[in-house]
């Protein structure tokens, strides 16, 4: 059984295609600059060399048709026709309160995707795109939604209520969705399995951290907590992305910089984060080279963000009683050893020690604490892409 993974933007999309028979990845790549002068088509099979070319690829659907026509190419391809694909699976980012888990698309789930776009205006449409490309591209293959949301449908009230008017919520929806739900869930569950503690009885504090970051506090193996809110813009420091802020602000610089409300999203999403403070790079291999040159400002972000980091890791330890582990994940989280191992040697007040010769991992699994630090201290790659295969297989294999 081959399902094709696709992660959909609005100009650009990641693929995969995965045989579920051994869950092997035997192929991968993404689309870059769609609709643009000179498109990026990477493609990338298991078995062979990487192609890259650059065309002019005008939309999304004829971005797709040259990625299946790859798959399937005499000389580069992995599989002998289009049919041997039994399922797409897709990411969705906001499936509001409508879907608390995988869905197989229907035009009645698309209608649902459509009604959520003003949560996720950036990301929603994007995924929309996506679906109906790939539907147009394999009429008759089954199309699944696996979303951003869905593994923090279990949050208490009390985590996901705003302090806001309640009919905002009862009319409006209103209220903490939390995202990266994917890579949590596969995280946190490859993390009970690495120590050898039963899902339902693990708890830990998940840190997925790239240029888009969250942390989720996981008790007893479901969502409890998280950091990211209505939408991706609340909790951590992100790459361009602000992360909490006061709500004032939004006032302040409507009467005072004279800015449109269309003007401050686009600042605090695209124009803030460790780009707006460092002033050198949303990327933090670029600040943190640019701090040990003696940039002030890189060194102040990577002070921005730890001090962040700290805060949510001290709070969901609060909250869950009990910690098993911490877990790292994302570029950052999975790469960033001093920024990591500077974050792990300030939590000692947990009796947490960190390992500095295990710290110095990138992109592989490891337990960078020591062996007698009472909350183990782990960095486990995530693969968000495996856990949308799963969910698309175990739906489909139902009908």
């Amino acid at each position: 059984m081959f399902v094709f993974v696709l992660n959909c933007g609005s100009s650009s999309f990641k693929y995969q295609l995965l045989d579920m028979s051994n869950e092997h990845r035997v192929a991968t790549g993404l689309v870059e600059r769609i609709g643009l002068n000179d498109s990026v088509l990477v493609y990338e099979p298991s078995n062979g060399d990487k192609v890259k070319e650059i065309s002019n690829i005008p939309n999304h659907e004829a971005a797709i048709k040259m990625v299946l026509d790859k798959l399937i190419d005499a000389k580069v391809g992995v599989i002998k026709s289009l049919s041997e694909i039994t399922a797409v699976g897709h990411r969705v980012v906001h499936g509001a309160e409508k879907f608390s888990g995988s869905v197989q698309i229907c035009d009645k789930v698309m209608a649902a995707l459509e009604e959520c776009v003003p949560m996720a205006p950036l990301h929603n449409p994007a995924n929309i795109t996506g679906i109906k490309a790939m539907q147009h591209a394999l009429p008759g293959v089954p199309n699944v939604g696996v979303f951003d949301t869905a593994f923090h449908a279990t949050m208490p009230a009390e985590s996901y209520t705003y302090a806001l008017p309640y009919e905002w919520y009862e009319q409006h929806h209103v209220r903490r969705y939390g995202f990266h739900g994917t890579s949590h869930r596969f995280v946190s569950e490859r993390a009970a399995e690495m120590l050898g503690i039963a899902k339902d009885n693990f708890n830990c504090i998940t840190c997925h951290m790239g240029n888009g970051s969250s942390y989720t506090a996981v008790k007893g193996g479901k969502s409890y907590d998280t950091s990211m809110g209505l939408t991706p813009l609340e909790g951590m420091v992100m790459g361009t992305r602000c992360g909490d802020i006061d709500a004032g602000l939004i006032s302040f610089l409507a009467n005072n910089l004279k800015m449109s409300v269309a003007d401050i999203d686009n600042t605090l999403n695209k124009k803030s984060g460790l780009l707006g403070i460092s002033g050198v790079s949303s990327d933090m291999r670029d600040i943190e080279t640019a701090a040990k040159e003696g940039n002030a400002r890189a060194k102040l972000a990577i002070d921005v963000l730890r001090h962040r980091a700290l805060k949510y890791i001290g709070a969901y330890a609060i909250e869950l009683g009990r910690v098993d582990a911490i877990v790292f994940t994302g570029g950052i989280g999975e790469n960033a050893i001093d920024f990591r191992g500077s974050v792990v040697e300030r939590l000692s007040t947990l009796g947490i020690k960190l390992d500095a010769a295990a710290n110095n991992v990138r992109g592989k699994e490891a337990i960078i604490s020591t062996a007698d630090s009472p909350i183990k201290v782990m960095v486990v790659p995530t693969n968000e892409e495996l856990v949308i295969a799963r969910d698309t297989k175990e739906i489909v294999g139902k009908k």
